[in-house]
């Protein structure tokens, strides 16, 4: 089979097709030819002609049924038969539409820009375990956005400090601490030791304020320790854990998840690593596909973006993951979207009108940085949040509210 033979405007996809979207660039050659090398290098096609092609083999082709003129390149829609793929092994899936063929001499630039799965394969996966729903039943939150912080500086403090931090946070009105992506084991700040002292501080600050406090503690690490330190978070108490899932790769996140069944713990996904392919908008995978990825995995919360702050993403790209998120997908429940990444309490206004209630606001350096100290900077965002669910403008709620007022003057908001 040519290349061409991929191609076919217009042919209606059967209903147990995956669907993919991409965005491509031909190399000095003709671009329905450049969409067929997509089709067929992800499928069952090569190069050149082969002697051990079979009429049979042929029906599993790859069929590119959609191509318009977007920029300097073009858009493709292709579907895939079901049968080319193992169902429930993301690997797999993904070797074949986000494989070699990024590397071809055909494609100039290419970028996978989404995926839509068949029921069949969606049903072979957990989804989230506990997902929106389970957390905010977990946290007795139900009416507001949760609040968390990221422990800063996100390297080098020692474990009694870094409990301490947690616990000024909790204490000024957080309900999620967590660790940074990059904080696994360090000499410094040993995983169980650091585990055991912030659980300590954590039961401490529920006993103060009255409020469910959670700690989502990173486990990322290689697969097999990776499940040992989650089941000893389980054997702790600890209701969360925290994985770096790009980084972690997916085999070592579907072994999680497959874990996940007898641990029962809400899992954190961070993103470290995606905008090394998804930041660039001609040539990678967007972040839309790996949110659909890891929530069909079942992670419970994922970050998405803020559309403000110090992230890339635009508002249009953050709402697009937030609905691959929280939209209806068989019996996979939603995912809770976590805004992070430069924020403070003056943006609170506008993500919760911009995105509304379900979602997790974590600010780092927008709590700690505060120039009255991590449990004041806990306060502002709390009565930053306060201040929302009330109706009230911040301008207004800071005249009566002393940690919000200094916040809101250090970041001029």
């Amino acid at each position: 089979m040519r290349y061409e033979d991929y191609v076919n405007i217009g042919r209606k996809p059967k209903l147990n097709s995956l669907i993919c979207q991409f965005y491509f660039e031909p190399n000095k050659i003709n671009y329905k030819r450049a969409a067929g090398a997509i089709a067929a290098e992800s499928s069952i096609g090569t190069w050149t002609a082969l002697s051990t092609m079979k009429n049979y083999v042929k029906k599993l082709a790859a069929n590119v049924f959609y191509l318009r003129k977007k920029d300097s390149g073009f858009i493709a829609k292709i579907s895939y038969p079901i049968k080319l793929f193992e169902l429930n092994n993301i690997p797999n899936i993904l070797s074949g539409i986000a494989g070699n063929i990024f590397g071809m001499k055909e494609i100039k630039n290419l970028k996978l820009l989404d995926i839509n799965f068949p029921n069949e394969m969606i049903r072979k996966f957990r989804g989230p375990r506990f997902g929106i729903h389970g957390i905010r039943k977990l946290l007795k939150v139900y009416d507001r956005p949760l609040i968390g912080t990221i422990i800063k500086p996100k390297l080098g403090l020692r474990t009694k400090d870094h409990a301490k931090v947690a616990f000024d946070a909790w204490l000024g009105g957080c309900d999620i601490v967590k660790d940074d992506e990059n904080l696994s084991s360090q000499s410094f700040n040993s995983f169980k030791n650091r585990l055991r002292q912030t659980l300590k501080m954590k039961r401490k600050a529920e006993k103060l304020t009255g409020e469910k406090k959670v700690y989502m503690i990173n486990i990322t690490t290689e697969t097999n320790e990776m499940i040992k330190r989650a089941e000893y978070a389980k054997k702790l108490g600890n209701e969360y854990i925290m994985m770096d899932i790009i980084t972690c790769g997916w085999a070592s996140l579907q072994t999680l998840r497959n874990a996940n069944d007898k641990l029962n713990l809400v899992v954190h996904a961070h993103r470290a690593m995606h905008a090394a392919f998804t930041r660039n908008p001609k040539h990678g995978i967007s972040m839309l596909v790996i949110v659909k990825l890891a929530r069909l995995i079942g992670i419970d919360q994922l970050h998405i973006g803020t559309a403000i702050g110090k992230m890339s993403e635009d508002l249009k790209k953050v709402k697009e993951n937030i609905n691959a998120c929280k939209g209806k997908l068989i019996h996979i429940k939603p995912v809770f979207p976590v805004c992070s990444g430069g924020l403070h309490p003056g943006h609170i206004p506008y993500l919760v009108k911009t995105l509304g209630k379900d979602i997790i606001i974590q600010m780092g350096g927008g709590i700690h940085g505060h120039p009255l100290g991590t449990f004041h900077g806990a306060k502002a965002a709390r009565q930053a949040l306060d201040a929302v669910m009330k109706g009230i403008s911040l301008k207004k709620y800071a005249k009566s509210h002393r940690e919000l007022k200094a916040a809101l003057k250090t970041w001029k908001r």
